[in-house]
């Protein structure tokens, strides 16, 4: 066994860092105390350091937590089973996100599959664990994840009672498990192709990128599209054969070939001098600069790249009721790569001649290409642009990739370089500070979201002075004492004894007087001599969000405070209120300057009580920046989920719609709020907005459905929000 450990150590210490090797004895050390064995330690540590070469470092802990999450449960006979299977998904899926949805897929079949015995206080082990994991390589070798998914939920749907034959389904013994496989079984594989790929990435382009698979078919709602990043190239890790006849290799290679393209010729320029329609406008034509360019260096690929790209019907769009930009992009595309395009179309003609001309003298730029852009969405703007109904058909150039590399996004300075060291320096100033956790927006123009595209900061709270809440909550003393016999009301009734504790907050005499009665006949007594109470009935989780924008220093129409003190005064009575209750709650405020800092500030957090250093920081809050709502939303939501209660409820207190100093298009924020809450509706929290804009029926309803309550006259707010609590809690 030593001579083993010294061999997997030396081989460690060639692949990973320092702190790699911490974590990869650490997880060793985790498994070690599971208590299976030698084996399961043995295995973790030959092969470890193999998958973190594939998928990266933090693999090490994250495996190693997994098996002790397995080890917590009737699984743990599987344990080497899934160790021996994770070689073979790191082999086959090349990078952290495909690994992780993999183990996603394991885990979320080992909770449907391992069941109960009605009548028996005990679980059943899955049946059929241990045989999906056994063959993890056959499986990953036929289909993608996306197919592997789906064979999964067929055999747990159809055979979840049947423990005989969904173990012969999962071990690929059963003629349907065979058929359901190769009906999964479509396209072709990226990890099937790779070394060709890659040499035909070196050889041609002289690149030498990593690419990188993403799995295609998890989110519905978000169409992933190629990319490259400082991790690589990010494709697909199945393609199909186009409609049109090409493979599903050719379509790789034209992805590659576009992206290596874009490489060698683009450049960036500042996002933030262009509308969202000029900005499409601008990658449609670049993405045909990019495309002349490489068909001029290998023609071959012309005929490749038309038989791919779309051709879009002149008349299919409905001008009158359709969105038509994509549609006469689409066009303007085709027209651009192909002279016998067959338009009449005035203004695509035109501008196709124009892009011809300007190409026919030399490599051109991409600042050309915005010119030409900018004059073409110009031309043919219409007012149905804006319509929500937008025509999508023949519109997706699918060996294109997002184009987020042609974009420099600055929004505080002119100079690119002075924005970052200015941000960095905010960022040093405020060491408490954890590193940023970032967000996507949704985009409701491109019905898309934009990943990592908010930068959340969250940190504690700076303190103050916890006397001035006191003194808040002792000018609201009658308002206290009415709202104290409301929470008699809703304090759970049922409640019941705990005997037999050490520490407990009553003695129970019985248990007492018997241990007493030991003590005197010179018996060892029993020490658990105390009881307490435990109440059934109510288990609600609550996180209020606190909009800190600069608004709320204004001082509303016939009020002597700011809508700020009035928030203070009436968290406070509220916190009271939770805390007299008993249910686990947090406070936290936002703000934000840019989607590059919203703020995230902690007030209280669910295992904090109810004391002067939470009072502290209420007092210290201040107003300002914007109200960027979303992220805010996203990250309380985050914490909110893991709280172990049948209810959990997200009160959000603001005055004002989402807005930022970054964004023109006030809708845009509106329905990434609305995003936010929609994703958190479908995690389980309950989201509940108090807005105290007069004028907020105009956009409330559009974020939060009938989840809201507005209120006009602000100087009721101490009243009012704890009433609204305690009737959402009822």
């Amino acid at each position: 066994m030593e001579e083993d450990f010294d061999y997997c150590l030396d081989q460690a210490v060639k692949s990973l860092s320092e702190d790699g090797i911490q974590a990869y004895l650490e997880g060793a050390s985790l498994i070690s105390m599971i208590g299976r064995g030698f084996e399961p330690v043995l295995v973790y540590l030959e092969e470890v350091p193999q998958i973190c070469r594939r998928v990266g470092e933090q693999a090490a802990e994250q495996i190693a937590q997994c098996v002790w999450k397995i080890s917590r449960t009737p699984n743990g006979v599987s344990i080497l089973s899934f160790l021996q299977a994770l070689p073979s998904a790191a082999r086959r899926l090349q990078s952290k996100e495909s690994f992780d949805r993999f183990i996603e897929i394991v885990f979320d079949f080992m909770e449907r599959t391992t069941g109960s015995i009605h009548g028996f206080h005990t679980t059943i082990p899955s049946p059929s664990l241990s045989d999906l994991l056994d063959n993890t390589a056959i499986l990953l070798g036929q289909v993608s994840l996306e197919g592997l998914k789906n064979w999964v939920d067929y055999g747990v749907l159809n055979y979840s009672n049947h423990p005989e034959r969904q173990k012969e389904y999962f071990s690929l013994q059963s003629a349907d498990s065979r058929a359901v496989l190769q009906r999964e079984r479509h396209g072709t594989l990226f990890a099937d192709n790779q070394r060709r790929l890659d040499l035909y990435l070196q050889a041609l382009w002289s690149e030498k990128q990593q690419l990188v698979p993403y799995s295609v078919g998890f989110d519905e709602q978000l169409r992933a599209q190629p990319y490259f990043d400082a991790m690589g190239m990010r494709i697909p890790d199945v393609l199909d054969d186009s409609e049109t006849g090409v493979s599903g290799l050719d379509r790789y290679r034209a992805t590659l070939a576009h992206m290596s393209a874009h490489r060698r010729w683009s450049e960036k320029i500042v996002v933030d001098n262009y509308s969202p329609f000029q900005r499409f406008g601008i990658e449609c034509l670049e993405d045909c600069r990019i495309d002349t360019l490489a068909t001029r260096r290998y023609p071959g690929l012309y005929e490749l790249f038309m038989a791919l790209h779309p051709q879009p019907v002149e008349d299919a769009c409905d001008e009158e009721n359709e969105s038509c930009i994509r549609h006469r992009l689409a066009m303007l595309s085709y027209a651009c790569m192909n002279r016998h395009h067959g338009y009449k179309n005035k203004d695509v003609i035109e501008f196709a001649d124009r892009f011809r001309a300007i190409m026919q003298e030399g490599e051109s730029s991409l600042k050309e290409m915005a010119a030409l852009a900018v004059s073409f969405i110009a031309r043919t703007r219409r007012q149905s642009d804006q319509s929500p109904n937008v025509h999508f058909t023949d519109t997706d150039v699918s060996y294109r990739d997002d184009n987020r590399h042609l974009w420099i996004y600055i929004e505080e300075s002119d100079d690119e370089e002075m924005f970052e060291r200015e941000e960095q320096k905010r960022i040093e100033d405020e060491p408490d500070k954890l590193p940023p956790r970032h967000y996507p927006e949704w985009d409701y123009r491109a019905k898309n979201y934009r990943p990592d595209w908010v930068s959340l900061y969250e940190n504690l709270h700076p303190s103050g002075s916890p006397a001035k809440v006191d003194d808040l909550l002792k000018k609201h003393a009658a308002l206290a004492k009415r709202l104290k016999r409301l929470l008699d009301l809703l304090k759970p009734q049922n409640a019941v004894r705990v005997r037999f504790q050490e520490e407990g907050t009553d003695l129970d005499l019985d248990i007492a007087i018997r241990s007493l009665i030991d003590y005197k006949s010179n018996v060892t007594p029993d020490p658990r001599i105390n009881m307490s109470h435990r109440h059934d009935g109510r288990n609600i989780a609550v996180t209020l969000l606190l909009d800190l924008s600069a608004s709320l220093e204004d001082i509303p129409e016939g009020c002597k405070q700011t809508i700020l003190e009035l928030s203070q005064e009436a968290v406070a009575l509220l916190s009271m209120a939770i805390d007299d209750l008993g249910d686990p709650f947090a406070i936290a405020g936002f703000s934000s300057n840019t989607r590059h800092q919203v703020r995230y500030q902690h007030i209280k957090g669910f295992n904090e009580k109810w004391n002067d250093e939470v009072k502290s920081r209420l007092a210290a809050i201040q107003a300002g920046y914007s109200t960027r709502m979303g992220a805010a939303i996203r990250h309380a939501g985050h914490y909110l989920a893991h709280q172990q209660s049948d209810k959990k409820l997200l009160l959000v207190l603001t005055d004002g719609e989402p807005s930022d100093i970054d964004v023109d298009d006030g809708q845009l924020l509106i329905a990434d709020t609305a995003k936010a809450v929609k994703e958190l509706d479908q995690a389980g929290v309950y989201t509940y907005c108090i807005n105290l804009d007069s004028q907020a029926d105009e956009y409330v309803k559009d974020i939060f459905g009938n989840q809201y309550t507005v209120i006009d006259k602000v100087e009721s707010l101490p009243e009012k929000l704890p009433q609204l609590f305690m009737a959402l809690t009822k």
